[in-house]
């Protein structure tokens, strides 16, 4: 078997080089990170203002420094210019000399540039360790806890955080929790809980979780979440996600099924209802959260369905617009058996009003006697507009049907 050289963490890293190529990788403590103009506002004027932006400064773990300064001599950029994984106060990172932007005028000139934080605790919350030199007294739970891990042991804070500085705003939450990996997994963690798994069906009798009931191992499945759920277990134990109590999800599947809760599950309005939403089997998109808010800055929100778009609400849905056009062969109103069609108000309005005045002439008529007493002659006025109500009336009963909507039907 071939010896594997290594490489120590605490190896010498130098600012020049025998050539554009190389450099000596070797670790070092975060003691700033470059975030914005006003928090280390000298370093900011002194190296490159905004392009400054995600550098750190770092102290040398194997000769650490009790009063580090911020030169260029322990100033770093980030490796990856499209990547970027903010280091936190007193995590360590891996770093490395190379070229710098005076490459052109001598190869041999390089700068630092570091890797994201080193796992140290093999946490995805923070992963600092006290520095030895600054002093930092911690209380006796967490000092036995560091003890405990550099021995081997899980990292297991009980007493509600930690006193090491970790920067300005950045406050240790001890809920938060590692995600459990399967076989093949590519998962991609922050620190609070919001995660991206590109996983797949896993079909193991001695593992369990909520989208391996169906389909075949190796299955594709993306899963993206926003906040944690909360569990009664211990917080250094990995939780799997749950798509019902994890804060906002999107899940894209391939074979599984998803048991999502739905708020609403009516399905009256169907004579055949879609499969249940906990039962389907197949590619689908979900989205589940408090609040969905879908807004189009400049264009049109299309919903396109093969077969049912179906809104369900436990309250109301609500439409608001300047005009409202739904083109369809058939629609209910009411109920999927409604029946009654919809009277054509214009046409019903124009026509019953012709029918009213026409009325109205022959009442008027009506009210003019003829004679001083019986027997009463015939009023003249009155056969015209008799007979012109008479054909009016004709007329609408002949028209009847025309009133009547042959696309929308009401109960």
């Amino acid at each position: 078997m071939a010896v594997r050289p290594t490489t120590s963490l605490a190896n010498q890293g130098s600012k020049s080089s025998s050539g554009a190529g190389s450099g000596g990788v070797f670790s070092g403590r975060v003691m700033a990170v470059m975030l914005d103009d006003q928090t280390n506002a000298q370093a900011f004027k002194d190296f490159g203002e905004w392009s400054s932006m995600g550098c750190l400064f770092f102290d040398k773990l194997n000769k650490p420094n009790a009063s580090p300064q911020f030169t260029s001599d322990n100033f770093a950029r980030p490796l990856f210019p499209n990547q970027s994984i903010v280091p936190l106060e007193n995590e360590i990172v891996y770093l490395m000399s190379l070229p710098n932007s005076n490459v052109q005028e001598n190869v041999n000139e390089v700068g630092y540039y570091y890797f994201q934080p080193i796992n140290i605790w093999n946490s995805v919350h923070h992963n600092a360790i006290p520095d030895p030199i600054t002093g930092t007294i911690l209380p006796p739970s967490q000092q036995q806890d560091y003890e405990e891990t550099q021995a081997g042991a899980v990292r297991r804070v009980t007493d509600g955080g930690t006193e090491i500085d970790l920067g300005d705003t950045f406050q240790e939450k001890l809920s938060i929790r590692n995600l459990l990996p399967y076989e093949g997994d590519n998962i991609f963690q922050g620190r609070w809980g919001n995660t991206i798994r590109l996983g797949s069906t896993v079909l193991d009798p001695k593992i369990t979780n909520p989208w391996s009931r169906d389909g075949e191992n190796g299955d594709p499945l993306i899963i993206i979440k926003n906040g944690q759920h909360e569990e009664d277990t211990d917080p250094w134990v990995p939780q799997i996600e749950d798509i019902n109590t994890d804060k906002s999800s999107i899940y894209l599947t391939s074979t599984q099924a998803i048991p999502i809760e739905v708020s609403s599950k009516k399905y009256n309005s169907y004579f055949s209802p879609p499969t249940s939403t906990d039962k389907f089997v197949g590619e689908q998109v979900i989205l589940n959260s408090g609040r969905l808010l879908f807004n189009s800055k400049s264009d049109s929100i299309l919903l396109s369905s093969f077969k049912s778009i179906n809104l369900n609400s436990l309250e109301s849905i609500n439409i608001d617009s300047p005009e409202t056009v739904i083109q369809s062969k058939k629609i209910l109103l009411g109920d999927k058996y409604a029946t009654e069609p919809i009277i054509l108000g214009d046409k019903f309005l124009a026509d019953f009003q012709d029918l009213l005045m026409k009325m109205i002439s022959l009442t008027a008529a009506l009210q003019t006697p003829i004679g001083s007493g019986p027997p009463y002659a015939i009023n003249g006025a009155i056969p015209v507009p008799a007979v012109q109500v008479q054909q009016s009336a004709q007329k609408m009963i002949g028209q009847i049907a025309q009133y009547k909507s042959k696309v929308s039907k009401s109960k």
